[in-house]
């Protein structure tokens, strides 16, 4: 069995499953509401293209490399994906990443406990040593989310790689490290608590 292995995380707002080919259609629906594939700071999949999207996650878990999830929402809709990524199983670290919501849910519970149980999950059960995110430099909503879950900036690498535009993207990095994750977890659970 590859490490992580799948499994189901169940909160009050969201549960997080294994991403299916099934799910395609209703997460064609989950990204029409908001249309976040024109931002092109983003990497957010259109409708036509979502079954190539499910398809490219699907082959990397298969490779060892990501364990993607399908969000759904508090009544089993389709709310968006997310996934560990760049599994490290050797070094016991991954990136909670390649993240998208429906506009529906942004700005809600959601996305903290999404983090806070793909957090609880890598540090708890996996014992991971860190948990990285990664976004655009130019991502200023996402790069405030990762700064408000507790997540320090390790650097900014310049040039990294391509927006989905061509433009060059430089990818600010940040971590959270396992002697960090009490704390994390303690603001978290007060987050969702208000």
């Amino acid at each position: 069995m590859g490490w992580p292995a799948d499994v189901v995380l169940a909160g009050k707002h969201a549960r997080l499953v294994p991403l299916e080919p099934s799910h395609s259609d209703a997460m064609c629906e989950a990204s029409r509401d908001g249309e976040l594939w024109r931002l092109w700071y983003t990497n957010v999949p259109s409708p036509e293209r979502m079954s190539a999207e499910i398809v490219r996650r699907l082959d990397l878990k298969a490779k060892g490399s990501m364990l993607p999830f399908a969000v759904l929402d508090a009544v089993g809709g389709c709310a968006g994906m997310t996934s560990y990524m760049n599994v490290d199983a050797v070094n016991r670290r991954v990136e909670i990443g390649s993240t998208w919501y429906a506009k529906r849910v942004q700005r809600t519970a959601l996305n903290t406990e999404c983090k806070l149980m793909l957090l609880a999950h890598a540090f708890e059960t996996l014992d991971c040593i860190a948990v990285e995110f990664r976004t655009s430099f130019l991502n200023h909503q996402s790069r405030r989310a990762i700064e408000r879950l507790g997540a320090k900036l390790d650097g900014v690498i310049r040039s990294h790689q391509r927006h989905s535009d061509g433009s060059l993207r430089d990818t600010c990095v940040y971590s959270i490290i396992a002697c960090e994750w009490p704390a994390v977890r303690a603001h978290l659970t007060f987050q969702l608590s208000r």
